[in-house]
């Protein structure tokens, strides 16, 4: 996933892009570039690296340019570098553009053009596009637009782009397919961005482009076509929900804490208007609405990759044992490949922070030709998943910018908690008596949370501490804390570089046992709410190989407390509502350990926000 964005207007383009790329630097860090149209001159700089050295190397860079583009890598084709980091010029230099995404037949499209003489420089695919832009524009004497429609219908892959002309000082010409592109409208501005975030205090009015549409910006306006055939469309204006405000770190060091500790805020947003305690119902119109094929569905497939995928585990818990539905979870960068056997009966949805998560669109779209009903739960409203399912939820967490996903893990968990006892209450496998019991429970969650924060931050800290130069951990959960224990795992991995395994704690004995010896801190997740006594064995079995026990068990335990070195307690909440609660200490736990171990905690290096490519 990289990051793209540009100015066309009034205003100096320099600063306006340049602060678009801070914002964007999430989707991509290891090289960033700007260039800009004055005059009919392109002025380029581009470096491998930070936007800060972006900003360093642009220190000569004093340009009255209106019109720009800027973009930040997150390498796919050709390895970080200052040759390789966009933007691109065509070989006849009248030409830049940037890109996100891969073009999957670049190798051939490359024999080609270098057959007609043209000469490359970096070893990217973007490279090769804007040259066969230049190609098709010179042997057919097309305009940018047209050249760039001509050379896209010959493109395998999935792009963003944004391309501008030296000789039409006045025109950005942007195109998409698979990956997001947004069109701020100002006043006699227009802004391009992969998110509504770098133009957000310039407007709240945006045009999402859909697959397969391109689009020509001028002061006079945004002209929209399909890049197929080149019939016109009408774009819809969205209005932004969001705020500078949300976006900005707020005082905290780090995105990644602002955001877990904005959880109680943000599973409270994923429950209002929803969960209506006072009146014993969730309301809920996506599943409302589709009632009846939610109730006779004869199994549910959820589909998701990395932290949505363990959110979609425990959904799996929470709906076979609530609703007793047949649930199976599916990474979909797997489902999509293996033939699957999908029918009309099937219910399928699709869980992404971003909702551009380019494999689960992918196997979105293969289960909607398959006569599926689908179904989108997702974070960004207006995203590519919200706007191809047939119905959906949003979560609300609010802009998620650490790459780490911290609060829209627990929100996806709400929300799934909350589709569970909806669908339980209406097939009638829970009674109404304990429907109510529990609605009324998780309507407490976000002020548990906030306990759980307030009352161990401290304490990680000093674990952290003592556990920040390990070489290896271990992680143990049991049901519905199982996904929980993947979860842990993946936080420090991400952000800590420290190797770590999340598994099953009966699965121990078949093999991680081997691991554990006085060198190897092991994380378990033991509450008093399911296979207690099982996890009481687990950690008995670790403490006679010497294993270092960091446990998470319910508020007064004391059994376990006098087992582990450290103990981190969780108030005392139904099984169902455990893995809500279970795990914050492990977020913040992978937090400090990143921190003291000086890494870049938001932008941890070759991960991205979104994978929105293969």
């Amino acid at each position: 996933m990289c990051g793209i964005t540009g100015y066309i207007g009034n205003k100096k383009a320099y600063p306006i892009i340049l602060n678009g790329l801070k914002r964007l630097e999430y989707r991509g860090y290891d090289s960033a570039g700007i260039v800009l149209n004055e005059n009919g001159t392109f002025k380029l700089r581009k470096t491998k690296g930070s936007v800060s050295d972006l900003i360093a190397k642009c220190k000569d860079l004093n340009s009255e340019a209106t019109v720009g583009i800027g973009h930040t890598r997150w390498a796919t084709h050709g390895v970080p570098s200052d040759i390789n980091a966009h933007p691109h010029i065509s070989n006849n230099g009248k030409i830049a553009i940037i890109h996100n995404g891969i073009i999957e037949n670049y190798a051939t499209l490359k024999i080609m053009l270098t057959s007609k003489g043209y000469t490359f420089k970096s070893e990217t695919d973007t490279e090769i596009l804007v040259n066969l832009i230049q190609y098709m524009q010179e042997t057919q004497n097309l305009d940018l637009a047209t050249a760039v429609r001509y050379a896209l219908n010959e493109v395998i892959g999935a792009y963003s782009i944004a391309v501008i002309e030296v000789d039409q000082p006045q025109e950005i010409v942007v195109a998409r397919l698979s990956s997001p592109l947004a069109i701020g409208i100002g006043e006699n501005e227009y802004f391009i961005a992969s998110d509504a975030s770098p133009f957000i205090e310039f407007t709240n009015e945006v045009v999402y482009l859909e697959d397969g549409e391109m689009a020509t910006i001028t002061l006079k306006g945004v002209d929209v076509y399909k890049i197929k055939d080149n019939s016109k469309v009408n774009p819809q204006i969205h209005e932004l929900k969001t705020s500078l405000e949300k976006i900005e770190k707020g005082g905290y060091e780090h995105f990644m804490l602002k955001e877990i500790h904005e959880q109680p805020r943000s599973i409270m947003d994923t429950m209002r208007g929803r969960l209506l305690v006072e009146e014993d119902i969730i309301q809920m119109a996506g599943i409302w609405d589709y009632q009846e094929k939610f109730l006779n569905a004869e199994r549910i497939i959820i589909i998701s990759c990395g932290t949505s995928w363990h959110a979609g585990l425990v959904g799996e818990y929470l709906i076979e044992d609530l609703a007793r539905i047949p649930v199976e979870v599916e990474y979909a960068s797997e489902f999509r490949y293996r033939n699957p056997i999908i029918t009309d009966k099937d219910i399928v949805i699709a869980i992404s922070q971003s909702g551009e998560t380019a494999d689960s669109i992918a196997a979105l779209k293969l289960a909607k030709e398959k006569g599926a009903f689908i179904y989108g739960i997702c974070n960004v409203i207006d995203s590519s998943i919200a706007r191809l399912t047939d119905a959906g939820s949003y979560t609300h967490a609010g802009p998620e910018i650490g790459v780490a996903s911290t609060k829209a893990f627990t929100a996806q968990l709400a929300l799934l908690a909350m589709i569970a006892l909806k669908l339980a209450k209406h097939k009638g496998t829970i009674s109404k008596e304990r429907f109510n019991s529990l609605i009324i429970e998780l309507e407490t969650i976000p002020e548990r949370v906030a306990e759980v924060i307030k009352n161990t931050e401290s304490q990680i800290k000093k674990i952290a501490e003592l556990y920040a130069g390990a070489g290896n951990f271990l992680y143990l959960g049991r049901g519905y804390n199982y996904p929980i224990a993947l979860e842990g795992a993946l936080k420090l991995k991400e952000i800590s570089y420290i190797h770590a395994e999340g598994y099953p704690a009966a699965e121990m004995k078949h093999g991680p046992i081997a691991l554990i010896d006085e060198n190897m801190p092991v994380v378990v997740i033991a509450p008093k709410k399911g296979y207690y006594d099982k996890i009481v064995s687990n950690i008995q079995e670790i403490n006679s190989r010497k294993g270092k026990v960091i446990a998470i068990v319910t508020q007064g335990d004391t059994v376990v407390k006098d087992m582990v070195t450290e103990s981190i307690e969780i108030p005392d909440v139904s099984e169902y509502f455990t893995p809500i609660l279970s795990v914050i200490p492990l977020q913040l736990l992978a937090y400090y350990i990143a921190v003291l171990r000086d890494v870049n905690v938001d932008q941890p290096r070759n991960l991205a926000k979104s994978v929105t490519v293969e």
